[in-house]
């Protein structure tokens, strides 16, 4: 009995699978055929127009522009083009817009044009054009080390710019030190300077009282003049 169980499961499993695949790959109504043709006659008009180099023609219309733009890059690696080869349409749930993706053939790299379509008053506004190259599993790998070899160089690169700008703060003391030395010769000028300057407004305040000490000098020596020696400053002494 557990057997034909098993077996009664096995088989709803496989009519299950085959259910839906065969969902997944329900065939086209001539509808969406002629959406399919619609659509993959405005990629090979796209494609003529970046040939023709008229993309500059066509930027009063944000999403076409940037559409051309897409699929103008696209062709440094799609190569020589081809032409389409059918596609498939998806159908949103909550409102009339699809997207229609166009398969394109071409020498380098096959690519897929995506064209987000919204309906307005009855009539089909594309919304966004989008063109994705399709690269191989090696391909994705090698553009995956690039652009990590990329990043990590970019990272050591400013680590040793930092270290660098680092390293020359060592220097920065050893300058400020060279430009306060002039100044403290400066200042050391500036001090004589303004001594000798005191002294001789010290003497010229008192000529008097010097020409009284240099008589009494003089006097006391027994010369008669004081012309062998100079009174050069005058300080007052205390007594305790």
């Amino acid at each position: 009995m557990k057997k034909l169980l098993a077996i009664l499961g096995m088989i709803t499993c496989m009519i299950g699978l085959a259910a839906c695949g065969s969902a997944e790959n329900t065939p086209l109504t001539p509808e969406e055929e002629q959406m399919l043709q619609f659509y993959s006659q405005n990629v090979d008009a796209i494609q003529r127009i970046c040939e023709a180099g008229m993309i500059e023609q066509n930027a009063d219309d944000e999403v076409i522009y940037n559409g051309l733009k897409s699929f103008d890059s696209a062709m440094t690696d799609i190569g020589s083009y081809l032409g389409t080869n059918g596609g498939e349409i998806e159908y949103t749930d909550d409102s009339d817009d699809y997207i229609v993706r166009i398969n394109v053939n071409g020498s380098d790299h096959n690519a897929i044009v995506e064209l987000v379509v919204t309906m307005e008053s009855g009539t089909a506004q594309f919304t966004s054009i989008a063109t994705n190259v399709e690269y191989s599993f090696g391909e994705k790998m090698e553009k995956a080390a690039l652009n990590t070899l990329l990043g990590m160089g970019t990272v050591f690169v400013v680590l040793i710019l930092i270290s660098l700008i680092i390293s020359l703060f060592a220097f920065i003391p050893k300058l400020t030190e060279k430009k306060k030395e002039p100044a403290k010769a400066q200042d050391v000028t500036t001090d004589n300077v303004v001594a000798q300057i005191a002294e001789k407004e010290e003497l010229s305040d008192d000529l008097e009282l010097v020409a009284v000490i240099s008589a009494a000098i003089a006097a006391y020596e027994g010369s008669g003049s004081a012309d062998g020696f100079v009174v050069r400053s005058i300080r007052k002494a205390y007594r305790r």
